[in-house]
């Protein structure tokens, strides 16, 4: 009776039992040498694709903003084999603190198209001058294409008066008591570009004071309050 050693060394002979296996020794370059490496290796590349997968995700961090989805408009085409649909979105976004911005975008699919629009809104971000970071410094009006809309600043406790479109926006650039009110249009599109038009008329007491070369307590004692008021309301003026 042959002895095991001379088994296992004689060429094509199945090898010894290893964890419950049975291999075969099938000579160089070939068999479980080459198969396992390769197994391995796809074990080991899955391996890296997931922690590079990981690592992506880890990098997407940014400041977070408020997105408001406003509107979405489903179109048709009808072709050959039937009909062809697309979806619009419009969305606004803001950080909450006096930025804000809106954007649209088209797509076959409602997410790929509302994701379209928040990364046009984040480009096209644009800061509004708030008084005491809660309300508008003073009334404006804005007008686009038959939308015109009026925004007026408004005491604590007031709240946003606004519907629609208009809400979305001072939600997101973080007002917290104004009046608002539209006229000559529902359109949101229209709505949404007047609005921002009203809002990039905005201009801070500060801002004039350094244009004129003046001192804000100084504009503000034309409105015929008293030396102490004025101070303290300059002070009182963050932007």
């Amino acid at each position: 009776m042959a002895d095991e050693n001379d088994i296992q060394a004689q060429p094509g002979a199945p090898a010894a039992v290893e964890g419950g296996e049975q291999f075969e020794n099938r000579g160089p370059g070939r068999g479980r040498g080459r198969g396992g490496d390769r197994n391995r290796g796809e074990r080991g590349g899955r391996g890296r694709r997931d922690d590079r997968r990981g690592g992506n995700r880890d990098e997407e961090q940014g400041e977070e903003l408020i997105e408001k989805l406003v509107h979405i408009n489903r179109v048709s085409k009808t072709v050959k084999g039937g009909k062809r649909f697309g979806f619009a979105a419009l969305v606004v976004v803001g950080d909450g603190k006096g930025r804000a911005g809106f954007g649209h975008g088209k797509a076959r699919e409602v997410p790929e198209a509302i994701s379209k629009a928040t990364a046009s809104a984040k480009k096209a971000m644009v800061r509004v001058p708030l008084k005491e970071g809660r309300t508008l410094h003073h009334d404006g009006l804005g007008h686009f294409g038959a939308g015109k809309v009026t925004v007026r600043s408004a005491p604590a406790g007031t709240g946003i008066i606004a519907g629609g479109p208009m809400r979305a926006v001072f939600e997101s650039l973080g007002v917290a008591d104004v009046v608002t009110k539209s006229n000559g249009t529902s359109n949101p599109y229209n709505m949404i570009r007047a609005t921002f038009a009203a809002l990039g008329e905005q201009v801070s007491p500060k801002a004039v004071a350094q244009r004129r070369g003046k001192k804000v307590a100084d504009l503000l004692r034309r409105g015929g309050a008293s030396a102490e008021v004025a101070q303290a309301d300059a002070e009182a003026i963050a932007e």
